[in-house]
């Protein structure tokens, strides 16, 4: 990896754990379609690997706000559906996973964007865990519909619950991705390198997320992922 393409994912890293640990959300949304851009052969893994500690952290921080419940039925529908992640990323050619990646990005920020207030139950919650459980597994790309679920929700249970449902299901995506041979040293040892950005972002994190409120985070997170989006399928 060149300087400077190191350079430009690490500034990735340090901004997407400073808004997701702020927020709740924005992680993938920000570095995926980056490594995308820069270093397509590290997704999704990279990214997968990145958040475990970050959401580790956040989730412990705000463990007092963790809405049990919605987390488990969230996870019901999560785990299962990473087959149909992995199966996705048996059909599509390497070279299109950018496209992949893209389309993801820029709908599921749209559809962020549009989704009226609601209080979700359970049919809702497995819904949105299947949804991830497939893309996040396929592109690194989850969070979206868990914003949906949880978007008008007080800031400190979405930061908290959605750290727990990304926690569980990336370490089930990462080990279906490893029992298939799809994780490489590569993608590790950029994981490895890019950690202490990570600490960095999540570390500035701490001192603002209690101030943080939701909706304009939100906006702000999903107007640069609909821009890296659309730049990502630019590219492709």
């Amino acid at each position: 990896m060149s300087g400077a393409a190191f350079a430009l994912l690490a500034a990735a890293v340090v901004l997407a754990a400073f808004v997701q640990g702020a927020s709740g959300l924005g992680f993938a949304l920000i570095c995926t379609p980056v490594i995308g851009i820069v270093r397509p052969d590290l997704v999704p893994v990279t990214t997968l690997v990145l958040m475990i500690p970050l959401n580790a952290y956040i989730a412990w921080r705000g463990r007092r706000h963790i809405d049990l419940g919605g987390s488990g039925w969230i996870t019901l529908g999560r785990v299962p559906a990473t087959l149909g992640g992995l199966a996705l990323l048996a059909v599509v050619p390497a070279a299109k996973l950018n496209l992949l990646v893209g389309a993801a990005t820029v709908l599921a920020a749209l559809a962020s964007f549009a989704a009226p207030a609601f209080t979700p139950g359970k049919a809702t919650l497995l819904g949105v865990g299947a949804v991830t459980g497939i893309v996040e597994t396929a592109t690194g790309v989850g969070g979206p519909p868990y914003a949906l679920a949880y978007q008008h929700r007080p800031a400190a249970e979405l930061r908290a619950t959605v750290a727990l449902c990304f926690l569980v299901g990336e370490i089930v995506s990462l080990a279906v991705l490893f029992a298939t041979g799809r994780v490489h040293a590569e993608q590790l040892d950029a994981s490895l390198l890019l950690f202490p950005a990570l600490v960095v972002g999540a570390g500035a994190s701490h001192f603002v997320h209690h101030r943080v409120s939701g909706p304009r985070v939100r906006v702000g997170v999903l107007g640069f992922a609909l821009a890296s989006g659309l730049a990502l399928l630019v590219k492709v």
